[in-house]
């Protein structure tokens, strides 16, 4: 059993998952995802992305320059949905008795 997934890690691997994405497009999906709660910032989220490349959940997917300004891109690797999946079941049954146990207080 692994260990949890911490939030903004779990929230950049949803990201990922649909197609690959630069740093400023994965701290707008992610703010997007987490509806404003997770704002990442520049460092920490390319501290995570060095640390999801190195446990081989992402790769660098490319890399593209753009307005003179190197953009490099990351994908979801299989070990990453995998670990993705992993978790979001997780999370599926800790919300599956937190909501039988309040249906039961309810009743």
């Amino acid at each position: 059993m692994s260990d949890p997934l911490r939030e903004p890690t779990f929230l950049i691997l949803t990201a990922l998952v649909d197609e690959p994405m630069h740093g400023y497009g994965l701290i707008a999906e992610v703010d997007r995802l987490s509806e404003g709660r997770v704002a990442l910032r520049p460092g920490t989220l390319y501290g995570a992305l060095d640390r999801l490349t190195d446990d081989g959940l992402v790769a660098r997917d490319r890399e593209e320059v753009v307005d003179g300004r190197l953009r490099r891109y990351y994908r979801l690797t299989p070990g990453g949905e995998g670990a993705l999946r992993a978790e979001t079941e997780r999370m599926r049954r800790h919300v599956e008795t937190a909501t039988l146990r309040l249906q039961g207080r309810t009743a």
